[in-house]
């Protein structure tokens, strides 16, 4: 039993709620299956993706794989030849506009102001998604550890081209030696980072749904990052510095999730990729930051100086989040309408 899907594919996604309303709903006939091919991002150039899509008993439902994580299809409809799909992944969400041409998926991924073209063709029906996270046996992720090993360098064009042959191997049996004392989060992030050794944006471990993404979103802004987005109720925490996650300063967080980046990367790409890591539960307890996947005490700081702690949640894959923006103060102003204008809150 395989959790994982490798995955050469580097689309990164800055994303948004999607305001409007749409009428929703699938019927037999409409476009559906397994589809695989690239999108074109004015930021990041040619992008390989994949979207599972089904229609469940008159509603769309699948998954888009992307670097930036599993983003969930929440609703959808098919009408006139048109195919329109809202996906989510935590408070992130993403849309898709398409026409299917015989067995050709054909359109734009927005994110933004990034209207990505993009071209996926059906290469199978519907994969069933169910079972689809990280409960499985010591025996279970074993077999998996050694399909990575085997299936990674034959799927790849050249996945010797930054790490050795020989310490690929060695990284592979030091994390296969170590499985019985480690988490299901552990060994994921073990895996991720054996694959992202590989050197290349396009190579890592798919994210499964279940990933405990906490409702808040972050920025950097030169050296600090900020809350720009969070929930009902955090308030006091919007536009304020984050100094520490649990235990840890940021700027030693930030050092040691890199790992879990292209090691041939841009520092760019690397840096987006860790300012996820930072709001997900799967990668902070996978790499021993927070002691339970569920719940992360972000250590917070004002202007002033002064710190408080809050505590955060992971939302359920599925669950409606009401978000709040940064507020509109004189400090903070510029931080709101960057923000509010990425993600498509009215401020």
């Amino acid at each position: 039993m395989n959790v994982f899907r490798l995955a050469y594919v580097g689309l990164t996604l800055m994303t948004w709620p999607v305001s409007g309303q749409a009428q929703n709903g699938c019927k037999p006939g409409d476009p559906a299956g397994y589809f695989e091919g690239a999108a074109t991002s004015q930021q990041a150039g040619k992008l390989d993706i994949s979207l599972n899509l089904h229609c469940d008993n008159g509603r769309y439902a699948g998954e888009l794989v992307t670097p930036a994580g599993t983003y969930t299809v929440k609703d959808g409809h098919f009408d006139q030849g048109q195919l329109h799909l809202n996906l989510e992944s935590g408070a992130d969400t993403v849309t898709v506009d398409a026409i299917l041409d015989a067995e050709v998926l054909r359109g734009k991924f927005t994110s933004g102001t990034d209207a990505s073209p993009a071209e996926l063709r059906r290469t199978a029906g519907p994969k069933n998604a169910a079972g689809a996270g990280l409960s499985l046996s010591k025996e279970q992720w074993r077999q998996d550890v050694a399909y990575l090993a085997a299936e990674l360098p034959k799927r790849h064009a050249n996945a010797f081209h930054f790490i050795s042959r020989e310490r690929f191997e060695a990284e592979v049996a030091e994390l296969d030696g170590k499985l019985d004392r480690l988490n299901a989060d552990e060994i994921y992030a073990g895996m991720d980072r054996i694959a992202n050794l590989i050197g290349d944006g396009h190579t890592y471990m798919k994210v499964p749904e279940d990933n405990a993404n906490f409702p808040i979103d972050l920025e950097r802004f030169g050296d600090e990052y900020r809350v720009v987005v969070t929930t009902s109720g955090n308030e006091k925490a919007l536009g304020t510095r984050v100094i520490k996650i649990q235990d840890m300063p940021i700027a030693r967080l930030h050092e040691l999730l890199l790992a879990l980046t292209p090691a041939d990367e841009t520092q760019v790409l690397c840096d987006l990729r860790v300012l996820g890591f930072l709001t997900t539960g799967i990668f902070l307890h996978g790499m021993g930051i927070i002691p339970d996947r569920n719940v992360a005490r972000y250590t917070l700081a004002g202007d002033n100086g002064q710190e408080f702690t809050i505590d955060i949640h992971a939302v359920a894959p599925g669950t409606p989040i009401c978000l709040t923006p940064t507020p509109s103060t004189a400090a903070f102003a510029g931080i709101k309408v960057w923000a509010s204008s990425r993600r498509g809150f009215s401020t």
